[in-house]
């Protein structure tokens, strides 16, 4: 199912009123082949670090989306082509970035949507700090391991649980 955001919040003003579907900021710029994605969500906690990243792309992502807690740094990028690439061969459904990404045409080559605030040439420093699996604070929503992602050109959803659509 390709999600369709504006139907959702129709659908669902109930949830959106007390709080169980929320809508993150009109901040993210949408990089990726796919235009509109959906899972549920995995979570990282990292600032300008991205050697989790890796270590999480690396495992089976069975439809999921990794959802990065970069701080909103703007001063490197936490995922560029090659991290693209392996989300796509382990089946991931698609990864939003409250940082920014790097290798712009890699990344809309790689079969999974992708939404980060800005593009950065430099890389991330590899120190192996973050945390995995825990709650974030991301631009306008918080996101729970598990909670559902729905994404497309109108927007980033998320939901305590899966929606009809």
């Amino acid at each position: 199912m390709k999600p369709v955001t504006t139907d959702l919040c129709d659908a669902y003003e109930d949830r959106l009123a007390a709080g169980t579907l929320r809508v993150m900021a009109p901040v993210f710029r949408a990089f990726g082949k796919q235009d509109a994605f959906a899972g549920p969500a995995a979570t990282l906690k990292v600032f300008e670090d991205n050697s989790l990243v890796r270590t999480v792309l690396e495992t089976p992502g069975q439809g999921r989306v990794l959802v990065i807690d970069g701080g909103g740094s703007l001063r490197c990028a936490l995922v560029g082509g090659n991290l693209g690439v392996l989300a796509q061969k382990n089946g991931w459904a698609g990864i939003v970035v409250n940082g920014c990404i790097r290798d712009t045409a890699e990344l809309d080559a790689c079969d999974l949507g992708i939404r980060a605030l800005a593009a950065h040439p430099q890389k991330s420093q590899k120190r192996n700090i973050g945390q995995s699996e825990v709650a974030l604070q991301m631009p306008g929503a918080v996101v729970r391991p598990g909670n559902w992602i729905y994404a497309d050109a109108d927007g980033v959803l998320v939901s305590d649980e899966q929606l009809e659509g």
